[in-house]
Formats: structure tokens, C-alpha cells, sequence
């Protein structure tokens, strides 16, 4: 993989594309050793160890997502959007509203939040 951008927005406009490829290797070049990935709704997953657990669980069920951004913002090394992601489900594809706040140190991300209506995803 390439260097990672150092542009707090460029690097989580390059993190959000990487997921249509479903690999978790490329994922996680992009997270320090001690990030935060919380999905609201669940549990923080805290440490690569946990969120590298997720991911190679979650895309052997979905394939890789896209994320559709509509805005995205930045203010110093907090980078905010407002996407659709296309999750691919056994029986169709889910197309989820989501608000994502991503927190960047040392050109890595160290928090990342997702903020979505857990009803939708679960098909509810």
C-alpha cells in the first residue's frame, strides 16, 4: 500500500473508498495500534486487535461496502461526514444513513464514530 495521505480529510476520504475493496489488511494500515471504532449503537471496539477481529468478521458476510459521502468536513484533525452505505445482506442490499466522526493522530485514525438508526440495519 502506498503512504497514507497526511491531510486528515484526504486520509479519511481515502479510508471511506478503501472499504469497497473488503480488505481488512488495507483497513487497518489506516488506524493506530489503540484506536476506537464505535458503531453508537454497540460496544467500542477498543485496540486493532478488536477492530481487526470485526472487520475479518464482517466482510466474508457482506463483501466490501461503499460509502456514498454527500458532505464531509474537517476542522484540524477531526473530520466529520455525512454518508449512505451500501451493505450487501443475503437478501439484498441495505442502503444505511450514517454520521461518521473520525479523530486523527500522528496521520492514522485513532477514534472513529458512526452514528446510525440500528433498526434500519437490522432490517426493522
Amino acid at each position: 500500500m502506498a503512504d497514507l495521505p497526511t491531510d486528515p480529510n484526504e486520509l479519511v476520504s481515502q479510508f471511506c473508498a478503501a472499504w469497497a475493496n473488503g480488505d481488512a489488511d488495507e483497513l487497518m494500515a489506516y488506524f493506530t495500534d489503540d484506536a476506537v471504532y464505535h458503531n453508537v449503537p454497540m460496544d467500542p471496539l477498543e485496540g486493532a486487535e478488536a477492530i481487526r477481529a470485526f472487520l475479518e468478521g464482517f466482510f466474508p458476510a457482506s463483501g466490501g461496502i461503499v460509502f456514498e459521502t454527500h458532505h464531509q468536513a474537517a476542522n484540524g484533525n477531526v473530520v466529520l461526514n455525512e454518508r449512505t452505505d451500501y451493505i450487501n445482506t443475503g437478501d439484498g442490499q441495505i442502503a444505511l444513513p450514517v454520521c461518521g466522526v473520525f479523530e486523527v493522530r500522528d496521520g492514522r485514525i485513532a477514534r472513529w464514530s458512526d452514528y446510525f438508526d440500528m433498526g434500519q440495519f437490522a432490517g426493522g
